[in-house]
């Protein structure tokens, strides 16, 4: 199972792409591991027969009952701990920068131009530096946090444009049903409500591509053709695929928890934490973005 973020798909932590444990099927005498070409797998057999700091007392039990190997109990394997301190300053960094461009680019009639293009510079530093570390081997927490500062200086003019110049109190709203759809969608996942397989991957991503594909072909025809393009992003249309978009993005959410949680089963290494947090933001911006928009257009509408 892969996610749709693009850390996620690349190097994200299924159950076919080189992690310990990834590719574990029950067997006589213990789970087998697939050695070949994964850095972290441990020998066939039992995973825990070489490992002198920790013994798996549940290896049969995990047999009978179809569980996933436990992960060894040492200090190089990735926890919750880890992922939400990881998310935690990987947004903190981003919240800091948006309050300090929101702060210190005005959006006035005399700075507005000055203050967007600054904003859409950043954005498209913040969308390289995610293109890169997408496509890095390993996770690099400079870069993370460095991309996390960059995407904070774009949302915060864009936030203050929006909240300033279209609708009063925006920002503030679409902080807070961001916040909502993730703890809708973490309780709804935990309690097993969404069922993360094969099927609901292969539809979200479809789903994904067609919008993306979608508003590429919008934004065209807006430059191009000057306006609003297709209507995608205004009017009636607009508040439709504004609403499509964040429920995408929910379902981008329980793709993530799924990777998060196979990550900790499976045994990924705790530098991957950084990964989980990068992921995690780029659903999370993704959300609060869409709710701008969904509530500026129902603003301009009035």
């Amino acid at each position: 199972m892969r996610s749709r973020n693009p850390v996620f798909s690349r190097r994200g932590f299924s159950r076919d792409n080189g992690y310990a444990g990834f590719n574990t099927a029950p067997q006589a005498g213990g789970p087998a591991v697939a050695t070949q070409g994964n850095p972290y797998a441990q020998p066939t057999g039992d995973p825990y027969a070489q490992n002198p700091y920790a013994q798996n007392p549940y290896a049969q039990q995990d047999l009978q009952y179809g569980a996933p190997p436990q992960a060894p109990a040492t200090t190089g394997r990735m926890t919750i701990d880890d992922v939400v301190l990881r998310t935690a300053s990987t947004l903190g960094v981003l919240i800091l920068t948006a309050a300090l461009s929101w702060a210190l680019l005005p959006v006035d009639d005399a700075n507005i131009s000055r203050s967007y293009g600054i904003g859409i510079g950043a954005a498209l530093i913040g969308m390289v530096l995610a293109f890169v570390q997408s496509f890095k081997r390993k996770a690099s927490p400079a870069l993370i946090l460095t991309y996390a500062a960059f995407e904070g200086v774009f949302l915060g003019v864009v936030s203050n444009i929006v909240d300033n110049r279209i609708a009063d109190g925006a920002a503030m709203q679409a902080v807070i049903g961001t916040m909502a759809v993730f703890a809708g969608v973490l309780v709804a996942y935990k309690a097993g409500w969404i069922r993360v397989n094969r099927r609901f991957y292969g539809f979200v991503m479809a789903a994904a591509l067609g919008f993306i594909l979608l508003m590429a072909v919008n934004l065209l025809f807006a430059v191009f053709g000057g306006g609003d393009g297709l209507g995608f992003r205004s009017g009636a249309l607009g508040v439709v695929f504004g609403v499509i978009g964040i429920i995408l993005g929910a379902c981008f959410l329980a793709l993530d928890f799924k990777q998060v949680e196979d990550g900790v089963a499976y045994g990924a290494p705790r530098e991957e934490a950084w990964l989980a947090a990068f992921g995690l933001t780029l659903t999370l911006v993704w959300i609060y973005m869409e709710f701008l928009r969904l509530i500026s257009i129902l603003n301009s509408n009035d």
